[in-house]
């Protein structure tokens, strides 16, 4: 058996823009069925969904059970000891929330990359698991680094003030700007389309774009998710599972009860 590629990692790398979609609902059976929908990318949440090791295994198994699907996965927390274990799961690239330094961005990498010749690498646990399917995959320790797929999330005022050290850091594949934690951050929380909040998020990708690392960011707003595309955002997430069966469920509800359309739930843009 062959290391997976990581086919994520390769079109940010030849930069080409990847259309994803957020996974919420904690459950294989919608994973997949999101799976069959035709983005890029699919983002299994760890952070504010309901979801185990065990619930993320089974939907990474669901996703990559329809061909064309990439699984990234959200970490609850840039702890060490998370990425090991969503890596030895077979997930390739990871998003690590609220890093606001090189130093947290760093970290995140070591712990991504195992040990290599000469003292590189980093400090990954070695660990026949799923990852190398149990030693199956012979050369797995020496081919791995190159296909994890690291990703942190800028979210507050003060990770933006040191965006340029966090994507200096070797080993950082990109860079996800959080809108929603940012809003807050920023004075208007709630207010992800707030102008001084929007004015920030677009600074963030010219700057992003200009270290050479990938921008990404998360809307639902169409017009808004086309515009950063037009700025150069690689990796965009252009809905939440959980949003749209809200609102379709909502609005299917009040056209046959002769009722107005309910409020667009906003998802808070993560």
């Amino acid at each position: 058996m062959q290391t997976p590629i990581n086919l994520f990692k390769q079109q940010l790398l030849a930069q080409q823009a990847q259309i994803g979609l957020w996974l919420g609902l904690a459950n294989p059976l919608s994973a997949e069925l999101c799976a069959l929908a035709g983005f890029d990318w699919l983002l299994i949440d760890g952070e504010h969904a309901p979801n185990t090791l065990s619930s993320i295994l089974a939907q990474a198994q669901a996703i990559t059970g329809v061909p064309g699907n990439q699984v990234l996965a959200r970490l609850p927390v840039g702890d060490p000891v998370l990425v090991k274990q969503y890596l030895d799961l077979g997930v390739q690239t990871i998003l690590i929330p609220m890093v606001e330094s090189a130093a947290q961005a760093h970290a995140m990498v070591q712990a991504a990359r195992y040990p290599q010749a000469n003292g590189q690498g980093g400090v990954r646990g070695m660990a026949g698991t799923r990852a190398s399917r149990w030693g199956h995959i012979a050369n797995y320790a020496q081919e791995a680094n190159a296909q994890v797929c690291v990703l942190v999330q800028v979210e507050t005022a003060l990770g933006l003030e040191h965006l340029e050290a966090i994507c200096a850091t070797p080993g950082i594949d990109g860079v996800f700007i959080g809108p929603a934690d940012l809003s807050a951050s920023l004075g208007f929380p709630g207010q992800t389309e707030h102008p001084q909040v929007l004015a920030r998020i677009e600074e963030a990708i010219s700057r992003i774009l200009r270290t050479g690392k990938a921008p990404g960011i998360l809307t639902t707003n169409e017009a808004l998710a086309r515009r950063y595309l037009e700025l150069g955002v690689l990796f965009i997430c252009v809905g939440l599972d959980t949003n749209l069966l809200m609102q379709h469920t909502r609005g299917l509800a009040a056209r046959f009860k002769g009722q107005n359309a309910p409020h667009k739930p906003s998802g808070m843009g993560y």
